[in-house]
């Protein structure tokens, strides 16, 4: 197939880059990077768990809303 691309700037130089190293020729450099870009795209990723680590506030126990005020703000907190 053959069509028309346009390539950022530093994506060309990288792909020049990469040509030279290898001594691939262009056309072939394209299609491998191409191929294994897209076969690692579909490839499920491993992440990690999201785990959240509760830290204590040394903050006493307060059932009322207006009692922690009281405690942060002071006795003048209105």
């Amino acid at each position: 197939m053959r069509t028309t691309l346009s390539i950022d700037d530093d994506v060309a130089s990288l792909l020049e880059q990469e040509v030279r190293r290898s001594g691939e020729s262009f056309k072939w450099t394209i299609n491998r990077l191409l191929r294994l870009g897209l076969m690692a795209a579909n490839q499920p990723r491993e992440r990690k768990p999201f785990v959240v680590k509760p830290r204590s506030l040394n903050l006493p126990s307060y059932d009322c809303v207006e009692d922690i005020l009281e405690f942060l703000e002071g006795p003048e907190h209105r």
